[in-house]
This record gives C-alpha cells, sequence and structure tokens, in this order.
C-alpha cells in the first residue's frame, strides 16, 4: 500500500534463479512471450498465519508448509480491509478499495470502476492468457461483477493448447461454519490464544474448532498441487497462497488490528524464487496484481496502488494502509497505518461501541456470546473487557515490538507523541492524496436518528419491528450498546455450547440465534 500509485515495470533480466534473501524478493528475469508463467492464485476465506508453517501451535498443515519450503513465505503480508468484498475489490484491481468506491461492504448500488481501471483477469486476458475462476465466490463491490463478466472460464483445462493461464480458486471452509477435522482432531490445551480472549474451555474449544477446518483445508490445497504436477505444469506456474483477510474471531474480521488484516502469503515460482526463504517486508494484499503482471511482462495501462513483490519498492516500503467502512447494516469507519513497530488506528465514529449490533456475527460466533456473558458479569480482565466498551478512542496507537497484540493503547503517552504525530501526518497524506477519503457522512453516522436507548431485550428484535418504519439502508442499524441484556445473552451461549462441543465425527446443526435473522427489506 504505497503512498502513491506506482506502475510495477517489466522484470529485470538477469541470472535464470533469482537469488530471494531473508529480507527482500530480488528480480527475476523476463520471460520470453512463449515462456510465460501460468498464474495460480489460491485464496482461502477468513484466516491470519494460522499455519503450522508460521509457528502456530496445535494445527498440522502440510501441504501448504510444503508450498512454503518451496517457495517464500512472508511474515508481514496484510489486507487493505478486513471483509471479503472491500478486500476482493481491492485484490482483483490493485487499488485501495475507497479509491475506487468499493470500501462499503456488499455495496447495493454497485458503480464501473474508474475511467483506465481494470480487474486483472481482463488485463491478463488482453495480454493472451486464458482466465478462469475455479470456485463460486466473487464478492467485488465494483461492475462487472459476477463471474461470467470478469472470467472467461472456470477451469484451466479449458484453455486452447499452448495457451498461459490465470486460475484463481478460493476455498470457503475457513469462512464459519467450521467442520471438525475426524482424521486430527485437535486437543483445546494445545492452541494458544491471544491475551484478549477469555481463556475458557468454550473460547478454546471454538479456536480449536477453526483450526481443524483450517486442515481440511490445507489437505484441499494439497489436492490442487498435485494436480499441477501430474499435469506437468507446476514448473512453469507462478502460485500465490493467501487469504482475503484475518481471522473470522470476534476481534479479527471487521476490525484494523492485525487480527482482521494479518494474512499468509506463500508464492512459488520453481526457477526464479529461492525455496525456503522467509520475508520479513511490509507487504499488501493489492500488491498481488502488481507482481502477475509484471511476471507476464505486461505494463498496467493506469499505475497501481500496489508494488511488484520482485521489484525493489516492497524491501523500501515504510508503511502499509488499510480502512474499514460499514459492514453489512452496521455503521462505523476507520483507518489505520502499520509500520513495522506502531499500529495506529484513527477512529472517525468514536461514539460508537466495537461491539454494536452485527446480525452476522452474533449469529456466526460462539465466543462472542461467551464473552459478552463475561463482561456483563465483570468477568473479564481489563484488557480484554477494552473490545466490549460502550465507545471507542478517537486514536489507538500500539508498540508492536513489546505489544504484538494489539492491547496497550499508548496514544496519550508522553514517549510516544512524536511517533503519534508522525502516523497521523503520513495517515492523513495518504488519506488525501492517494484515496481521495470520503469520510463519514452525517447521514451515515446517524446520529438522532434512532431511539436514545434500546427499548427491546435485543436490538435484532427491535430493527425486525421497525424496519419499515426507519430507513435502514441509509443510516444503517441502530448504535445501542450493549446489544442483549445479560439473560438473552446467556441464553444465546445455551445454544452454542452443543454445537461448539460436538465431537468430531458428531453432525450438530448449528443453532439459529434468535433475533439476528435480518427482515427483507434489509436482506
Amino acid at each position: 500500500m504505497n503512498a502513491s500509485p506506482r506502475s510495477p515495470g517489466p522484470l529485470t533480466a538477469g541470472l535464470l534463479l533469482a537469488v530471494v534473501s531473508a529480507a527482500s524478493a530480488a528480480p527475476a528475469p523476463a520471460p520470453a512471450v512463449a515462456e510465460r508463467p501460468n498464474i495460480l492464485w489460491i485464496t482461502i476465506e477468513d484466516w491470519s498465519p494460522d499455519l503450522s508453517c508460521y509457528g502456530t501451535p496445535g494445527i498440522d498443515t502440510p501441504h501448504v508448509d510444503a508450498l512454503a519450503a518451496q517457495g517464500v513465505r512472508y511474515t508481514r503480508a496484510f489486507t487493505t480491509a478486513p471483509v471479503c468484498s472491500p478486500s476482493r475489490s481491492a485484490l482483483m484491481t490493485g487499488f485501495h478499495q475507497n479509491w475506487i468506491g468499493a470500501e462499503q461492504h456488499r455495496t447495493q448500488d454497485k458503480k464501473p470502476l474508474p475511467h483506465g481501471v481494470r480487474p486483472i483477469p481482463h488485463l491478463l486476458a488482453d495480454a493472451g492468457y486464458f482466465t478462469c475462476l475455479m470456485s463460486e465466490k466473487v464478492d467485488v463491490n465494483f461492475l462487472p461483477d459476477t463471474r461470467e463478466e470478469l472470467f472467461e472460464g472456470t477451469d484451466w483445462s479449458q484453455r486452447a493448447a499452448g495457451q498461459p493461464f490465470f486460475a484463481r480458486i478460493s476455498y470457503q471452509g475457513t469462512h464459519r461454519p467450521w467442520s471438525r477435522d475426524p482424521q486430527r482432531p485437535i486437543d483445546p490445551a494445545e492452541v494458544e490464544l491471544p491475551s484478549y480472549y477469555a481463556d475458557t474451555p468454550f473460547v478454546r474449544r471454538d479456536w480449536a474448532n477453526g483450526l481443524e477446518q483450517m486442515q481440511l483445508v490445507d489437505r484441499e490445497v494439497g489436492a490442487l498441487l498435485k494436480r499441477l504436477e501430474d499435469e506437468g505444469l507446476a514448473e512453469n506456474t507462478l502460485v500465490f497462497f493467501t487469504a482475503d483477510h484475518g481471522r473470522c474471531h470476534i476481534r479479527g474480521k471487521q476490525f484494523l488490528y492485525d487480527g482482521g488484516l494479518h494474512v499468509p502469503l506463500i508464492v512459488r515460482w520453481p526457477g526464479r524464487l529461492e525455496p525456503g526463504t522467509v520475508n520479513d517486508d511490509l507487504v499488501t494484499a493489492i500488491d498481488l496484481c502488481a507482481t502477475a503482471l509484471d511476471a507476464a511482462g505486461e505494463t498496467p495501462p493506469v499505475p497501481l496502488h500496489g508494488a511488484s513483490l520482485f521489484g525493489p519498492e516492497i524491501a523500501a516500503r515504510k508503511y502499509v494502509f488499510a480502512a474499514r467502512d460499514r459492514m453489512g447494516a452496521t455503521h462505523d469507519a476507520m483507518r489505520a497505518i502499520r509500520s513495522r513497530d506502531y499500529k495506529l488506528i484513527l477512529n472517525l465514529m468514536p461514539e460508537r461501541a466495537w461491539c454494536q449490533y452485527s446480525s452476522y456475527k452474533e449469529g456466526a460466533y460462539p465466543a462472542l456470546a461467551e464473552m459478552s456473558v463475561l463482561y456483563l458479569k465483570g468477568e473479564l480482565t481489563p484488557e480484554q473487557a477494552a473490545f466490549f466498551a460502550p465507545s471507542k478512542p478517537e486514536v489507538e496507537l500500539f508498540d508492536l515490538r513489546t505489544d504484538p497484540h494489539e492491547v496497550r493503547n499508548v496514544a496519550d503517552e508522553p514517549a510516544y507523541a512524536e511517533t503519534k504525530a508522525e502516523l497521523l501526518a503520513e495517515l492523513q497524506r495518504w488519506r488525501t492524496e492517494v484515496i481521495e477519503d470520503r469520510g463519514v457522512s452525517a447521514a451515515f453516522r446517524a446520529r438522532g436518528h434512532f431511539p436514545p436507548e434500546r427499548p427491546t431485550p435485543t436490538v435484532g428484535e427491535w430493527v425486525f419491528q421497525h424496519a419499515a418504519d426507519y430507513d435502514m439502508r441509509t443510516h444503517g442499524e441502530p448504535p445501542w450498546y450493549p446489544t442483549r441484556t445479560l439473560a438473552e445473552w446467556e441464553a444465546v451461549r445455551a445454544l452454542w455450547e452443543p454445537y461448539v462441543f460436538r465431537a468430531p465425527d458428531e453432525r450438530v446443526r448449528r443453532p439459529r440465534i434468535p433475533h439476528t435473522r435480518k427482515p427483507p427489506s434489509l436482506r
């Protein structure tokens, strides 16, 4: 996420094998047109670097681990948004979602991309590649937005003889709900929870269930990579493995902490990238478009916001940036800047709770019920309870060297005043000069639009009853917090219990949580 749009430029001619240091991937030699690599773009959903090759306890992901051993594993890769449709919009274009008008999750009135901006499959199709989407989900906030309009086919086998392909595939298993892994169950005692989550058997089991689901996805990835080998394609295929955004836990997805933005990124290109390399540069998802075009020997018609992983800009990068805007009918807005050592989050709507009503999260995240009960009973630690506060500070600043879980806000500490000022200035420059930030309108903020306090036991109940009386498409849903009474949260937690603690081979239907189903007018 550069401070200004840049073009990746062609790959530099040189030795056949690009020697990649632990700090930076070196440029690879430009292939002749007839030798252009196939490009395979593997995306998993809602997942952080919770893989055994990244050192995550408890999990076993041998196929992704093998891919990392054969390529470059990036340790500081981040998305530009913490939810799928804005993140995928950026990933598909190489531009920040706010600049292309794609920042609002599940945009209803989608618009064409700005003049000259084209999605990566169109650019590569123009360059002679056969483009295919080998899974169903597209989920972008711009037009065109269908699988048929964006890609030429559904499998690389449909290409013409000798034609290089660009194939994208998304594995949805890591998106909730999760399946358990009877082949290799994970003992909750083996997992490591971030300090901001309550260390209870309920939370541990939910966390372990997610890791088991990733083990299932790892086998799917392994099967796809084996197919490349069996068809003799592996040696001339550039493989990317990443996630659309961070993990689907209550302080991850939808938020600008590393749990929502930090993703795995592994790149394999036999004969071009040194196997077993670990890269610690600041990398962003929008770099993937620039890298794919670079590998194909193409220059984008409009300079991209991202930069090629094979060029010199990545090693010199000081900051990456991200933004969060509307999530469904939940209105909030945040901007973030991250360096190697610090993260600053600017909350544009500090008057709202982090855990304001989200029908998606309340209906999908068991740990939200567990921790809401503990919060309302006063049984969370201070750093766990902070995320459940009724409002946010305007500025959050974290020293990642001593606080990797981002739980100690040092924004008001004199020792960090200079760092805070520098990051705020760089963030403002990015907002003004790069994404042309539209900020928060009065209608979006919706002050005074709803009654001042929650008049029903749950926010969802009131939303369903009054969907026809309020313009919630424009103003979002009410920001009342807490979103449920203690009794209501205890009832929800009880509904989740048999599902969370189901045996690996036991079939238990995921419960339908009361008052999380949206009224027809808001679907």
